[in-house]
């Protein structure tokens, strides 16, 4: 069979070619990293990998945009996309190119397949291939976001400089489990013996520590070896406190909100310092003005996006609009996959919000408008209209809202991104995203 000539072929062929989708274990993976001569030499001079439930995207957010501030080439992977598979994938801040993304593809099958053939997941593939690519130009600095848990997800198979652990909560039970314990391990598998560790949570399980005292990981924990604070005055800015390798103490004052969670940003800076980078202030306050990170409280006139769908990112979400002066209603606009805990999800958001719209997702693990509507009543919750899709409850929502209205759109990537293609075809640049100091105001 001949290679696909398009990166949207080749997504096709990665979508199929495994019997399930997510098939944690790292045997696989980590054998046609080897054909690839990926476990050879580093995919970059230097390597943060984030792992834990919530706060991955925006510390990746925050790391690239620190690094590229204070002058270092960059790649990251993340994952999932929101609009287009090349988001995953970044360049020094651009978007991989699909004939680089199709060559890191076909690299990928010509070693899957030789000496013996290799079943891989559409995630692991992806993975490898854009490790390849970040191997042709081994930049200064690349920042992985696992995917899902930490000890057998294909981004392990590349060892951290720096480890980062954002949050701990219960999510993809399926696979995880619901033992917090348990979910703590895994996330700690990405780990390294006598390499640091950033706990980026004061609320982590005991397992986490534990863990890195095993494998002998030096650590560095939010509130312990370092921290945040407000500063007096009319400006929203913080200081940070924290410590390198040796124990050497350095502070940043007046740095300018991000607009994203604060515990996040300041284990970005922790481990960037442990990285062996010399932090300036004035570069630090150019790279958290300048950060961007779309579907987290990303704001499109009066509509909120952001890709909450577990119970501990609910629960901050409503923290954030607690801060915001009330409007006249808020309606929710809630899309969720079945396997997600949407009875938290919405007993987290329900004081903020006055109505729902209940939407229908997509594929074999999505849950449709009616089965999220008879949740959403059994809390007694009032759900003002069940739609097909993102985009028809989005474009019914148009119809409703009055001009002091809000909304909020979350429960699931999918969710936001179908919104967000609404807002495309409405001529509206959804990719767009407002400085630091307007995402504060909005």
């Amino acid at each position: 069979m001949s290679d696909p000539a398009s990166l949207t072929d080749w997504l096709t062929r990665l979508e199929r070619q495994h019997p399930v989708s997510i098939d944690l274990g790292l045997e696989r993976v980590a054998e046609v990293a080897r054909r690839m001569g990926l476990m050879d030499t580093p995919i970059a001079k230097r390597v943060i990998t984030v792992a834990g439930t919530n706060g991955k995207g925006s510390t990746v957010a925050m790391l690239e945009a620190l690094a590229r501030a204070h002058g270092l080439s960059t790649a990251t992977y993340t994952s999932p996309h929101l609009l287009r598979y090349n988001e995953r994938l970044r360049l020094d801040g651009v978007e991989a190119e699909d004939d680089l993304l199709v060559t890191g593809f076909e690299h990928v099958e010509a070693a899957r397949l030789a000496p013996e053939p290799i079943s891989l997941t559409y995630f692991e593939a992806g993975t490898l291939g854009a490790f390849w690519a970040i191997a042709q130009r081994c930049p200064d600095l690349a920042i992985l976001e696992v995917g899902l848990g930490g000890r057998l997800d294909a981004v392990n198979v590349i060892d951290p400089d720096v480890a980062v652990i954002t949050t701990i909560a219960q999510d993809h039970a399926a696979f995880l489990g619901n033992d917090l314990e348990q979910i703590g391990r895994e996330k700690a598998g990405i780990m390294r013996r006598m390499r640091p560790v950033v706990l980026g949570s004061e609320h982590l399980p005991a397992s986490v520590r534990q863990v890195a005292w095993t494998v002998g990981a030096g650590l560095h924990a939010l509130g312990d070896d370092f921290r945040h604070g407000d500063e007096a005055g009319p400006e929203t800015t913080w200081t940070w406190q924290g410590r390198d390798g040796h124990g050497t103490p350095t502070t940043l004052a007046q740095l300018p909100d991000p607009g994203l969670p604060r515990d996040n940003a300041a284990s970005a800076l922790q481990a960037l310092f442990l990285s062996g980078l010399t932090l300036d202030a004035e570069a630090c306050r150019r790279g958290f003005a300048d950060v961007q990170l779309p579907g987290r409280m990303q704001w499109l006139g009066n509509w909120c996006l952001d890709v909450a769908h577990n119970p501990h990112a609910a629960l901050y979400l409503a923290s954030r609009f607690a801060q915001r002066s009330r409007p006249a209603r808020r309606i929710g606009l809630l899309g969720m996959l079945g396997d997600k805990d949407a009875t938290g999800v919405v007993a987290g958001l329900a004081p903020q919000v006055d109505g729902w719209v209940a939407v229908s997702l997509e594929g074999e693990r999505a849950r449709n408008a009616s089965e999220l509507a008879d949740l959403l009543k059994s809390q007694a919750q009032t759900v003002l209209h069940c739609a097909e899709s993102p985009a028809a409850g989005a474009e019914w929502l148009a119809g409703y809202l009055g001009e002091q209205d809000e909304v909020l759109v979350c429960g699931s990537f999918f969710t936001v991104a179908g919104v967000l293609e609404w807002f495309s075809l409405r001529g509206v640049d959804a990719t767009r995203q407002p400085s630091s100091a307007a995402r504060r105001n909005a």
